[in-house]
């Protein structure tokens, strides 16, 4: 037998967890979440965000963009050239909107963005994609914009359909601003007792907390848009039991956690600008994904059930960061947890 040639499965040990209390698409929802990972902390920090939800008005999530980019290079004679080639291509943003819709039933152009490098252009689509994550459906509309304009410009040559501007399975600025696949914010109130009877930290505690270590840590070490505890952790293990593209966590780990006093209480937020997931597409068919997906009602043929998806994912890792950032304002805690729960089972 060629082991480069053989086909099998590689086993990641799975749990559902919750329900977290999640209010999304203006009704409550009780959520139990699929988590696929070797690290079972992870598992029981959910679950203590998720009790902390329903001890409370629960979560609050909302979808608030959702594109999928491609950005391709073309290449003139000189400056002047990429120059005229940038202001023709904007001013046929409604031609390359039709371009896109013909080539998929649920691709539309949402903006398209033109930078030039000297005699270089970078044109960045970006495109609502349904319930695929779209990479494949923005590549297929991309290569159709390419076909308009270079059988158009004589000016102009191809260089690749793929420019790094994108910004695919890599941490970038771009995709910290614009979003790349659901940009999705949750927030929750926890109150002031439920905070130390539940999480043992006060809401004062964990509010210095994220400024010293999420906010102005991330400052030192460099972070690009993104100051969180531990979110892909979480992003990771949804992505693997879904069946996600699971290098998208590149992307997707970008995120910034937010903790302030409301009162006496504590106002805590996640905001992530990068989660790609769909509901349809490659490795959505294998059983145990399929099967997940349907747990979490997030069935293909809701047309907003990648959405309703990227809204969990977000409403997970805020559970998990609240629990995090409290155990983290207690000395010994974490790796307390570490000890009793990685060498004495799950």
């Amino acid at each position: 037998m060629k082991f480069e040639d053989s086909e099998f499965t590689t086993v990641v040990p799975t749990k559902m967890v919750g329900p977290l209390k999640i209010r999304f698409g203006g009704a409550i929802r009780q959520v139990v979440v699929p988590l696929a990972t070797f690290e079972i902390p992870v598992w029981h920090s959910v679950k203590r965000g998720a009790l902390v939800s329903q001890k409370t008005a629960g979560l609050d999530v909302r979808v608030v963009a959702d594109v999928m980019a491609r950005s391709m290079i073309l290449e003139t004679a000189n400056l002047d050239g990429a120059l005229a080639c940038k202001f023709w291509i904007e001013e046929r943003r409604a031609s390359i909107g039709e371009i896109v819709k013909k080539t998929s039933n649920f691709a539309t152009l949402r903006e398209i963005r033109v930078e030039n490098v000297g005699r270089l252009l970078y044109v960045r689509l970006e495109i609502t994609t349904g319930n695929a994550a779209g990479h494949n459906m923005v590549t297929e509309a991309a290569d159709a914009v390419l076909d308009f304009i270079i059988s158009n410009r004589e000016d102009v040559r191809y260089v690749s359909v793929s420019g790094n501007c994108c910004c695919d399975k890599k941490v970038s600025s771009i995709n910290g601003i614009l979003g790349r696949g659901k940009r999705v914010s949750a927030e929750i109130l926890v109150p002031k007792d439920v905070c130390t009877t539940m999480l043992r930290a006060t809401p004062a505690g964990i509010v210095g907390l994220n400024v010293k270590k999420n906010l102005l840590g991330s400052i030192l070490a460099g972070g690009v848009r993104s100051a969180n505890a531990h979110s892909a952790n979480v992003i990771l293990a949804i992505y693997l039991a879904t069946g996600q593209d699971a290098a998208n966590l590149v992307e997707a780990s970008q995120g910034i956690t937010f903790a302030d006093l409301d009162g006496e209480d504590l106002y805590f937020s996640v905001n992530i600008p990068n989660i790609i997931v769909g509901t349809v597409g490659n490795g959505k068919e294998l059983d145990f994904a399929s099967g997940n997906l349907e747990r979490l009602g997030c069935s293909p043929t809701d047309p907003d059930s990648a959405k309703r998806l990227a809204a969990v994912i977000a409403a997970a890792v805020l559970c998990s960061e609240l629990s995090l950032m409290a155990a983290l304002s207690n000395r010994g805690e974490l790796m307390a947890c570490h000890r009793k729960l990685e060498r004495h089972g799950r």
